[in-house]
């Protein structure tokens, strides 16, 4: 059957060629330097335009996969990169404690010591630095407010960013009352929060599986279990896995990214998001949505928050503007309609209110429009990092690895071969100055030994992409 592109599919048709293009290499059906179809003949067979194909054949040739010959049409390099995708995990059988701080010290402490290639954090807008349209939103209030704007702001939140958010969600055809909504000391605070409103000591907590790290040490500190429920890279978490965790345990709430998964990428299908929020609703189960990267997708549109689809008042959303806009300004929110006024006496016991000047900054910079541009250029940054990464790995890592192409995001997943012990990779890059996240952060199991991830939200240089070979030479010599 001939490869078929998918209008409905949230990913541009460029890129969906691409990946036909990239499939057909892994699989075999293009051998390194043949010739590849020609633009009019490929654009034919899946009925798109020539400059479509055109533009996936340039992405291609850019990322070091294809090279143009004049007259002759474009060819498979004799050593393209590709990688085959993780392997789905397999459904706990248990939920476990959780156990990973001292190792998660570890990793946060290398990534700020001087002149290290941090590819271990994500930080996806240190991908596009200058944010010089943010910088002068801030100026422009302390110059209106003066001393107001550093004052203590409203417990729940600045009212005027409340209404922005409000009004983000009904472009997604979501109906939000700016009263719904609890600012926060970003995203990890928001999830504090939620898991605090809907769970107590000793329950258990259903957790994509990998999952990030921070959400596991949160329902450590909580004094609760987490049960892990596997992340297919391509699609997301099954229904089908999240009925069967239902039916043997007693699972208080569920903590999922709806949207784009840490670290695999994954993105949930809208179907999918239906079916999970009708199956938890009628199963009254809380789900804890962490939608912290929906903003940072690489296809046309944006996938829903799960809670578009929430009738009952089951779905909490946590989210931030530390990965699309300012990490230090700390500011995210929660969605928790139903439970709003819990949530915002619960913050004020916590930690009072969040800074008033970058909530009012944030505010003015989503208001003027620049937060929008800025975010489809960093979107565009980030996706032409991925592809670097990707080739990058192909090319030095160790034969047999397997590599996460996610929907959007800012980080890879990469599950080595199982004779490989992904903390020993970390302790041995430090000394080459490169940090990386070995992948035992990412469930309260150990199954995840042998994997990494690495991110590409930072600006890339010949230095990224000779970290990333480091790292993959050390492979190479941990395989031999």
């Amino acid at each position: 059957m001939q490869p078929l592109v998918n209008r409905d599919n949230h990913t541009y048709l460029y890129r969906q060629v691409a990946d036909i293009i990239r499939q057909m290499q892994i699989n075999g059906t293009l051998k390194a330097g043949e010739r590849i179809p020609s633009l009019r003949q490929l654009a034919t067979t899946l009925n798109i335009s020539v400059p479509t194909v055109k533009q996936a054949y340039e992405e291609l040739e850019r990322i070091g996969m294809l090279e143009s010959r004049p007259k002759s049409g474009y060819f498979l390099r004799v050593n393209p990169p590709g990688n085959a995708v993780p392997r789905k995990p397999k459904l706990a059988t248990k939920a476990l404690p959780v156990s990973r701080q001292q190792l998660i010290e570890q990793a946060y402490n290398a990534i700020h010591v001087p002149g290290i290639i941090p590819l271990g954090i994500c930080n996806p807008v240190a991908a596009l630095p200058s944010n010089k349209a943010l910088a002068r939103c801030m100026r422009r209030v302390m110059s209106m407010a003066g001393e107001q704007a550093i004052g203590y702001g409203p417990f729940a939140g600045f009212e005027p960013l409340k209404r922005q958010l409000a009004l983000r969600y009904l472009d997604m055809d979501m109906k939000v009352n700016p009263d719904q909504i609890v600012i926060t000391n970003g995203a990890q605070e928001a999830l504090t929060l939620a898991l605090k409103l809907v769970a107590s000591p000793g329950d258990i907590i259903a957790v994509e599986s990998p999952c990030y790290f921070g959400i596991l040490e949160l329902i450590e500190s909580l004094g609760m279990l987490a049960y892990e429920i596997p992340v297919c890279p391509q699609e997301g978490i099954s229904v089908d896995d999240v009925i069967q965790a239902l039916d043997r345990h007693p699972i208080k709430a569920c903590v999922l990214s709806s949207s784009i998964t840490n670290p695999m990428g994954a993105l949930n299908s809208e179907e999918s998001k239906r079916q999970l929020v009708a199956l938890l609703e009628a199963r009254r189960v809380y789900l804890v949505e962490d939608d912290v990267y929906g903003d940072l997708y690489f296809g046309e549109k944006r996938g829903l928050p799960a809670q578009r689809y929430a009738t009952q008042g089951w779905v909490l959303t946590c989210s931030s503007f530390s990965k699309t806009a300012a990490p230090s300004h700390r500011v995210g929110w929660l969605l928790a309609p139903g439970l709003a006024n819990q949530a915002a006496s619960l913050k004020r016991a916590l930690s009072c209110s969040s800074s008033l000047l970058n909530q009012w900054s944030l505010s003015e910079f989503i208001g003027s429009g620049e937060y929008d541009r800025y975010l489809r250029q960093l979107r565009q940054v980030l996706f032409t990092n991925k592809e670097r990464m990707l080739a990058c790995i192909a090319r030095h890592f160790v034969s047999g690895t397997r590599v996460s192409n996610p929907a959007g995001g800012a980080v890879l997943w990469l599950e080595l071969p199982k004779k490989l012990d992904g903390n020993m990779l970390f302790q041995q890059a430090l000394p080459l100055g490169v940090s990386l996240m070995p992948g035992t952060l990412f469930a309260p199991s150990d199954k995840y030994r042998h994997c990494i991830r690495l991110s590409y939200g930072l600006p890339w240089s010949s230095q990224v992409e000779d970290a990333v070979a480091a790292i993959g030479q050390l492979s190479k010599c941990q395989h031999s």
